[in-house]
C-alpha cells in the first residue's frame, strides 16, 4: 500500500528520531524470508532493544541526513530491512547475525558505527562486542584484581613469616616486661 506524504512525514520523523539516538546500524537484504521469520525477528529485535524497520531507501536516506548515519546515503541500494541499536552498539549486528545463519537470504549490506561506514563482514564484529551487563561484569573484574593481588601478597608474607603465629605470641611476650 503507498504512502501519502503525511504518513511518509511520519516515517522520517520516526528514523530520525531513532537514528539520532541509536548506537550502531546494520541494513540487511531481506528479499525471500518468510513471514514467520520475520515475525520472531520483530520479536527478538524488540526483547533487545533493536529497532527493525522495513522502509524506502529514499525515506531512510532522508531520516538519516544530519545523523552520524549520513555515511551510509550512497549504499542503500536494493530492498533493505534497517536494524538500530537503540540500547548497546552490538544488539543489532547479533540479531541480524543470528537470524542468518537459519535463513540464507537475509545478508547484512550495511554495517555503520559512530559515523563510520563498515563493510557488510564488520557485522560478526560488531556481533563479538560485549552487552552491557558483560562489559560491566569485565569492569568489575579488573577493578578487583588488584585488591585480591595485594591480599594474595599480605597473605604470602604472613605464611612465610608465620604470620598467624607470630601475632598471638607477641602480644603475650609484651605483657611480662
Amino acid at each position: 500500500m503507498a504512502l501519502n506524504l503525511s504518513q511518509k512525514q511520519e516515517v522520517v520523523a520516526e528514523l530520525a528520531e531513532v537514528a539520532a539516538k541509536a548506537h550502531s546500524l546494520v541494513a540487511a537484504e531481506y528479499a525471500g524470508t518468510t513471514v514467520e521469520q520475520m515475525t520472531a525477528m520483530r520479536k527478538k529485535a524488540r526483547e533487545s532493544g533493536v529497532y527493525l524497520r522495513v522502509v524506502k531507501n529514499t525515506l531512510a536516506s532522508r531520516a538519516v541526513a544530519g545523523t552520524e548515519f549520513e555515511v551510509v546515503k550512497d549504499a542503500l541500494v536494493g530492498p533493505l530491512l534497517y536494524a538500530f541499536s537503540t540500547e548497546e552498539p552490538g544488539a543489532a549486528g547479533r540479531l541480524i547475525k543470528e537470524f542468518a545463519k537459519g535463513n540464507d537470504k537475509l545478508k547484512a549490506k550495511i554495517v555503520s558505527v559512530e559515523g563510520k561506514l563498515l563493510p557488510a563482514a564488520h557485522v560478526d564484529v560488531l556481533a563479538a562486542l560485549p552487552t552491557r551487563e558483560q562489559a560491566l561484569a569485565m569492569l568489575a573484574r579488573v577493578l578487583a584484581e588488584p585488591a585480591t593481588m595485594f591480599a594474595r601478597v599480605v597473605k604470602a608474607v604472613a605464611d612465610k613469616q608465620g604470620g598467624g603465629e607470630v601475632a598471638a605470641e607477641a602480644p603475650a611476650e609484651a605483657e611480662p616486661a
